[in-house]
């Protein structure tokens, strides 16, 4: 089975259209291509080998479509354990052939199976077992789990002597099989939920038809284990946590499920009055009897899929893009509006994610509409849903990241007490700025924000002379708006208090998007025709100084030292 979403890897643009064919049967996969060659991809990159072993570390599936050679060289030197590796596949450029590489305990014949159906050719699998009994017992589908790995090559290659196996228990995707099944056979396979002692020529498979119910959060591990242990049944045939919703913040739940590698699932509160009742609707079977009064067994009569059950703990991430390049994006952002389920914010934003918001739920608001947008957000992550809050620059730098705290602090809902909320930083456009022209900020900062839509202009002026008597580098968002000019004005009018009229002014617009400007200009040039609400200006101190450079351009910085 494969838990983790596969990275498919394309080294030059015509291999992009049977990658995004193969990808219509992997959900989450992500598409890597070689930069330079490749366009409309997920992710770029331009070193393949070092790509490659990176995500082979780190147990992502990986689909090659180049030549298996490239992927044998790249990773031979990572080839250690067949037991932890995950499943590598090289495809032909044109999709004529689909070839399993590595990970034949992880399921790759599987993989490399669902990817040849959608190429419409033969996967070329080349595993004896797998080709003669037309089924992995190394590695099982969805649902079940193999208790004794460690005996299953002597058993198979039993098998390939002749030898016959009798089957206990229930597996459709085993009696279906083309294995030697006879009920005199020397070998035994048993599929069960209880505790079993497994022998060289008996494998065991756990079905996950198991589900643990919850409605109180003290609970821990110790006390779960126990009853398992009382109960005779088996860890590994645990499909899920089940709980009510109102415990779902508390740490003893999400423990207990990463213990035993299952997911949580949770109920609307007044959904079931005792865990029994929950334990029994979710897996339809029967009781498995404890002396617990908040934790409750059950067990169905074939393995359960805890993700058509109920919903998952709601998240809500609020991230920063940085200030609008696809290259200033973090690794972490990335993978967030990869997972996430849900799109919120303002048009733009939203715009400036590009092909990571394809297949997503976008929900576009005005800019203006902060709390609103907040609230959305807050409700759709109560329901399950997996929702990102896109801020452009820093999501905590006079955008949604306080907007989001704002509404939890000052109109909170019970049910929002469920949800799981990240913050994702971003490279603000005063970094931005700053890094386009040298280091204006390489000593003390501070920001201001010139709107007074949200304070009063009363309490902008104190802070503007405070750092400017203070002698601060001060970095100016919102500066000039439509119906709002005079501000900037007046800001240089109590800068030159305490400043030269040549104190170095960087103006910084559209950082990062099409028709990006980067200006140096003086304190006495600052006028509002020279900025507008896409701009970030940048003041220097009293230290702050300017380096003519020989190609015409100029640098700028604060030195580290202050000078007395």
């Amino acid at each position: 089975m494969i838990k983790v979403a596969p990275a498919v890897v394309v080294l030059g643009q015509n291999s992009v259209a049977i990658a995004r064919k193969m990808m219509s049967v992997l959900p989450g996969a992500r598409l890597y291509g070689l930069a330079g060659r490749t366009s409309g991809v997920d992710v770029s990159f331009s070193n393949f080998g070092e790509t490659v072993r990176e995500l082979f570390a780190a147990g992502t599936p990986l689909i090659g479509i180049c030549a298996a050679g490239i992927l044998i060289r790249t990773l031979a030197a990572l080839i250690s354990d067949k037991r932890q590796e995950p499943p590598v596949l090289a495809v032909a450029e044109d999709g004529s052939a689909v070839v399993p590489l590595l990970g034949g305990l992880s399921g790759v014949n599987d993989l490399a199976r669902r990817i040849a159906e959608v190429l419409d050719v033969p996967a070329a699998i080349t595993t004896t077992g797998d080709i003669r009994f037309r089924t992995a017992l190394l590695s099982p589908p969805a649902g079940y789990r193999l208790a004794n790995p460690e005996d299953a090559k002597t058993f198979i290659s039993d098998l390939l002597a002749g030898a016959r196996v009798k089957l206990e228990g229930n597996a459709p995707w085993l009696s279906n099989s083309q294995l030697p099944i006879d009920a005199q056979g020397e070998l035994t396979i048993k599929v069960t939920e209880r505790l079993v002692n497994s022998t060289a020529n008996c494998l065991v498979y756990h079905p996950q038809t198991v589900a643990i119910a919850i409605t109180q959060p003290h609970v821990n591990l110790a006390t779960v284990k126990q009853l398992l242990t009382d109960a005779g049944i088996a860890p590994a045939s645990i499909a899920g946590i089940f709980a009510s919703l109102n415990i779902a913040a508390h740490p003893a739940i999400h423990n207990i499920a990463d213990a035993f590698g299952v997911p949580t699932r949770f109920f609307t509160e007044n959904q079931w009055e005792n865990p029994q009742a929950m334990a029994l609707a979710v897996t339809g079977g029967q009781l498995i009897p404890t002396t617990a009064a908040d934790i409750a067994l059950a067990i169905a009569p074939a393995p359960i899929d805890p993700n058509t059950i109920g919903q998952p703990r709601g998240k809500l991430a609020i991230i920063g893009t940085g200030p609008g390049a696809a290259q200033w994006m973090s690794p972490e952002v990335k993978e967030i509006l990869r997972l996430a389920t849900d799109l919120v914010g303002y048009k733009t934003y939203l715009d400036l994610v590009g092909a990571l918001a394809d297949g997503k739920q976008r929900h576009e608001s005005d800019n203006r509409e902060e709390i609103a947008r907040a609230t959305m957000a807050l409700d759709l992550a109560a329901t399950g849903k997996y929702v990102a809050v896109v801020s452009s620059g820093d999501p905590g730098i006079y955008a949604m990241a306080a907007a989001v705290f704002e509404v939890l602090d000052r109109h909170p809902k019970p049910e929002w007490d469920s949800i799981e909320i990240h913050v994702a930083p971003g490279i603000s456009a005063m970094q931005a700025a700053a890094a386009a022209v040298g280091a204006p900020l390489g000593h003390d900062f501070c920001a201001i924000s010139l709107s007074d839509i949200l304070k009063p202009w009363s309490i902008i002026e104190q802070r503007i002379a405070a750092a400017a008597g203070g002698d601060f580098a001060i970095a100016f968002y919102n500066p000039v708006s439509k119906d709002r000019t005079w501000q900037l004005a007046a800001t240089k009018d109590i800068l030159l208090r305490y400043r030269t009229p040549n104190t170095p002014v960087v103006l910084g617009r559209n950082l990062g998007r099409p028709g990006q400007t980067i200006k140096v200009i003086s304190l006495e040039q600052l006028t509002p025709d020279v900025a507008d609400m896409r701009t970030v200006i940048i003041v220097g101190s009293s230290q702050t100084r300017t380096i003519q450079r020989s190609d015409g351009s100029v640098s700028v910085y604060t030195p580290r030292r202050y000078a007395q």
